[in-house]
């Protein structure tokens, strides 16, 4: 990024406060005497862009990234050019507020620059031209609490923009808003995570077809298709292809793309008089038989329903940005009786996994292994995501059982190495680290996602990298060091940690007690010491770190054991499953202990019984199981942990599901049924057959 790229400068709206639910068109005309034998576009947004070159679509980006750490994509775009006028059209798309994967500055803008064999040739500034995109309304609620907003278009108001000429009244001179290592987006990078991989599903055959005389025209997209939902009924003669409309009637089609997948939906229409209302929806599990629609008074408010008005006439629609799920629901009405033609399809992105790891031998638990491997993937974009259907944030904490499953398919470290160097470029002032990447989610801050990180760093440099450990272990060693200092400020005169005000000790959705000085709390931040003392590089702060873990060790012994017993807190109740695991996996149980230990850690888990009767462990959550299986392993239990495995993840698997659960039930509306972190068996299954 040296040379004339350097002139380049961050451009956005004619207007300063073109800033909440704004849609931006760009445009610029690049002269070409010949054709160059390498050309390149270098691009990044806030926040997000979609690029057409002479018309045709090329790619989406830029990788989710702090702003102080944007990451800019350098596309070969050499296909797409010709000799003369070549018409770069970028749209990008800024929701005015933060989420949960994306950090908003009171700013949106592009920053571009062109290089033909080599040369810059040209550069964003004032020879560009910007408009307003107003087809997309701006009164619009979020899709969810974790996410931007719902995308409502009127395609009457729509042009022909990323070819038409960008000299009329409507393209106005873009403000400049920051040179290229302004304050805003400083610290610019090249994508260092592979761009997406782009895929058309066509879809065929509506897996159910339903018909509605609900009104439903004046509410929002997602009340509205939940209207007509609870009040459709089944339309077995409906064709996919063609639908007839009488006016006010809804034709909802749901198609199955049989397990969740982050994607766009699609369509085109024909026969369109204008005025038709299509809606396009996302869900993912089902209700008995009937497709569970989100509800979005339950706690992730989610309502994942776009809205779009045809046009007269032939016409081609897609979301702006990708959502995700299993099914794929269009629903349609018209104010007037019409006959429309339709196609369907899905854009799905996907991770572009290289150097597969060779296996000599199918793993065991073969079907086990086909739905964590297909949740891994779906879950892999750019970045570690947990859930492509609620979500699509990338926790920093899930990543250790993603990161683990990963590492059986690929030796690819890109997205592990990205999660960890963007954990520490988030760090607060006092060294805490974010939960989510990137992210301001303040009121949902998890400390123990920061012994987490050191565990990510632990297993990049001893497990996944040891040839890069130094270089790895030298980056982290400030943000690490810093937040363990901060963290002793927690301790209280025994050295037991105690909690941050407005901050959770431990995210784990079982009902594990959660009273303080707390059992898995203080062993989970033992562990994170003693993998710290093994990263330190130097002797002092291995001796310090030392220290703390004898301190740490005698107090958890002290505090948590009595009458010969184990307690989660001093309320009394007896140790978690995990808070059992914890202790093994941090050495505090002599070898029988820990063995007897154990098998009560296995009994709990291949028993059948939902939580929990008083006198059980409180059985663990499907991502916590990671931490159960670090323990058995500890103690060389390889055959326990795949008879838990062929236990509770092979019931998902007899059953016929695609992927892996949230949790062991997602019977609640928002639960669910792909998440990233529930897919590390396919690490234990794949670790423990190479030992054998």
């Amino acid at each position: 990024m040296q040379g004339l790229a350097n002139q380049s400068l961050w451009i956005g709206s004619d207007h300063p406060f073109d800033l909440h639910e704004a849609y931006f068109n760009f445009r610029k005309d690049v002269e070409l005497a010949r054709l160059p034998k390498r050309a390149v576009l270098s691009i990044t947004a806030d926040s997000k862009y979609k690029l057409w070159v002479n018309g045709s679509y090329v790619c989406r980006g830029p990788a989710r990234c702090w702003p102080h750490g944007q990451q800019v994509d350098a596309l070969n775009i050499l296909p797409q050019l010709r000799r003369g006028t070549n018409r770069l059209a970028i749209q990008v798309y800024s929701p005015g507020y933060s989420h949960f994967s994306y950090v908003h500055r009171a700013v949106t803008g592009l920053l571009a620059w062109f290089e033909a064999d080599g040369d810059v040739t040209s550069t964003t500034g004032t020879d560009w031209r910007v408009q307003r995109d107003l087809s997309w309304r701006d009164d619009v609620a979020r899709i969810s609490i974790y996410g931007s907003g719902v995308e409502r278009q009127d395609l009457s108001q729509t042009r022909d923009w990323q070819t038409e000429s960008a000299e009329g009244p409507l393209w106005k001179m873009p403000r400049i808003l920051s040179p290229i290592n302004g304050p805003v987006w400083s610290g610019l990078r090249e994508r260092d995570i592979p761009l997406l991989r782009e895929d058309i599903i066509t879809l065929k055959k509506a897996a159910f077809t339903y018909r509605s005389k609900t009104p439903g025209n004046n509410v929002s997209p997602h009340e509205a298709l939940l209207s007509a939902w609870r009040n459709a009924t089944v339309d077995d003669g409906g064709m996919t292809s063609i639908i007839q409309l009488k006016a006010g009637e809804w034709a909802i089609r749901v198609f199955d793309l049989g397990h969740s997948r982050t994607c766009a939906g699609g369509f085109s229409a024909e026969g369109a008089i204008g005025g038709e209302r299509v809606l396009v929806s996302y869900a993912e599990k089902l209700m008995g038989d009937k497709l569970l629609l989100p509800d979005p008074t339950t706690y992730c408010r989610m309502r994942p329903t776009d809205e779009f008005t045809l046009r007269a006439g032939s016409q081609t629609v897609e979301s702006f940005s990708q959502r995700g799920g299993r099914y794929l629901v269009f629903a349609f009405q018209s104010p007037h009786p019409v006959t429309l033609g339709f196609s369907f399809y899905a854009r799905a992105t996907s991770y572009p996994l290289n150097a597969k790891v060779k296996r000599n031998s199918p793993l065991p638990l073969s079907k086990v292994v086909a739905i964590c491997e297909r949740t891994t993937l779906a879950c892999l974009q750019d970045g570690f995501v947990d859930s492509v259907w609620r979500e699509s944030s990338q926790w920093l904490g899930d990543c250790v059982a993603q990161s683990f499953a990963l590492a059986a398919l690929s030796t690819d470290c890109r997205p592990l190495r990205r999660a960890i160097t963007m954990a520490a470029e988030g760090a607060y002032d006092d060294g805490m680290l974010p939960s989510v990447l990137p992210g301001e989610v303040h009121a949902y801050a998890v400390v123990d996602y920061n012994f987490s990180w050191i565990e990510l760093v632990h297993f990049y440099c001893r497990e996944l990298k040891p040839g890069d450990a130094r270089e790895v272990q030298k980056s982290a060693m400030p943000a690490m060091k810093k937040m363990l200092t901060r963290f002793k400020q927690d301790e209280d005169r025994n050295g037991l940690l105690h909690s941050q005000p407005g901050r959770r000790l431990f995210l784990d959705w079982s009902p594990t007690d959660r009273g303080e000085p707390n059992l898995t709390y203080n062993c989970r931040y033992l562990h994170a010491l003693q993998l710290a003392r093994v990263l330190s590089l130097s002797v002092r702060d291995n001796r310090i770190l030392a220290r703390r873990c004898a301190v740490l060790s005698m107090a958890i012994r002290k505090t948590f054991f009595n009458n010969g017993k184990w307690q989660e807190s001093g309320s009394g109740a007896p140790a978690s499953q995990l808070g059992v695991a914890m202790l093994i996996l941090t050495g505090l149980l002599r070898k029988q202990e820990a063995n007897s230990a154990a098998d009560l850690i296995v009994a709990r888990s291949l028993d059948p019984a939902p939580q929990s009767a008083n006198d059980k462990l409180v059985l663990a959550s499907p991502f916590m199981h990671h931490y159960v299986f670090k323990a058995l392993d500890h103690l060389g239990r390889g055959a326990d942990i795949l008879s838990i495995i062929g236990k509770r993840w092979g019931e998902w698997a007899e059953a016929g599901e695609p992927t892996t659960w949230e949790n062991w039930s997602i019977d609640f509306p928002d639960g669910s049924a792909c998440h990233g972190f529930s897919a590390h068996p396919l690490g234990w299954i794949a670790k423990l057959s190479l030992r054998s």
